[in-house]
């Protein structure tokens, strides 16, 4: 019989690790979840960073007519009355854009809509938020756009699983990370609502880009650039930014990937 080392550890070593602390908050019109390790977080802080989420899709939401997105693109506000939240929203919106050549936009369906990046930031915000209260491990995750913070455990990553965009509970990749943010852009959840700016029309030449890279709403613009853009252009793009690497999934459930992606992940 091969006995595990837990058998032999004494209830006072078991005691002082804290438990995980998990957290799954509806928000955005996706599942939100908070996996915290090693402590140090206190339920009030953990309540705090969902409030803040609620707050940011109230304030964002596209979909909701009171809000200070929609009243700032029906002209009811100017950005200068707006959350400084916002400003600094619309202030990454540009750079994405400069930085695409126009391929993400503050207005992909003719009206103002950044949620191209607002999950994203939005998640990056919460783990900024956790970190300050104190925790050294964690992850967030948002309808699988992932921040990570520190490992899941001593000397071993965070493994998040990428989903098949054409193979349901299918994944079609694992990357490994520490201190690193993963952002899928995709037909799987919205179907193709995605749009090249350029041409006016949905973006159909892809199934699905994940991107890895330090940052999460800066990851989240680049997957969203890159689906616009399809594949030979996207990875292209992508292979020349500092930092980050790509996997594509084509229509036809072939692969593509930039040449750093390996060092992050796996494909299964």
């Amino acid at each position: 019989m091969t006995l595990t080392a837990t058998t032999f550890a004494s209830p006072a070593l078991i005691a002082t690790v804290p438990a995980p602390v998990r957290r799954v908050e509806e928000c955005m019109g996706t599942v939100f979840s908070l996996d915290i390790r090693g402590g140090g977080v206190t339920p009030e802080a953990v309540q705090a960073a969902i409030r803040w989420l609620h707050w940011a899709d109230a304030t964002f939401s596209t979909y909701q007519p009171g809000s200070v997105v929609s009243r700032l693109s029906r002209g009811e506000l100017t950005p200068a009355e707006c959350p400084a939240e916002v400003r600094e929203v619309l202030g990454l919106v540009r750079e994405a854009s400069e930085a695409s050549d126009g391929y993400f936009t503050e207005a992909p369906h003719g009206f103002l809509d950044p949620t191209g990046i607002v999950k994203g930031w939005a998640i990056e915000r919460t783990s900024d938020l956790l970190a300050a209260a104190g925790s050294t491990s964690h992850v967030v995750n948002g309808g699988g756009d992932v921040q990570v913070v520190g490992e899941a455990a001593a000397e071993r990553p965070w493994r998040v699983g990428i989903a098949h965009p054409l193979r349901s509970r299918r994944l079609v990749a694992v990357v490994s990370v520490r201190d690193a943010a993963v952002a899928t852009s995709g037909t799987a959840e919205r179907g193709r609502h995605i749009v090249d700016p350029h041409r006016g029309t949905p973006a159909d030449a892809l199934a699905s880009v994940t991107v890895v890279g330090p940052r999460l709403a800066w990851v989240d613009a680049c997957a969203t650039a890159a689906f616009a853009m399809g594949p030979d252009r996207g990875l292209a793009w992508i292979e020349e930014l500092p930092d980050v690497e790509a996997l594509a999934v084509l229509p036809n459930g072939r692969t593509r990937h930039t040449t750093g992606f390996t060092h992050w992940g796996e494909l299964t």
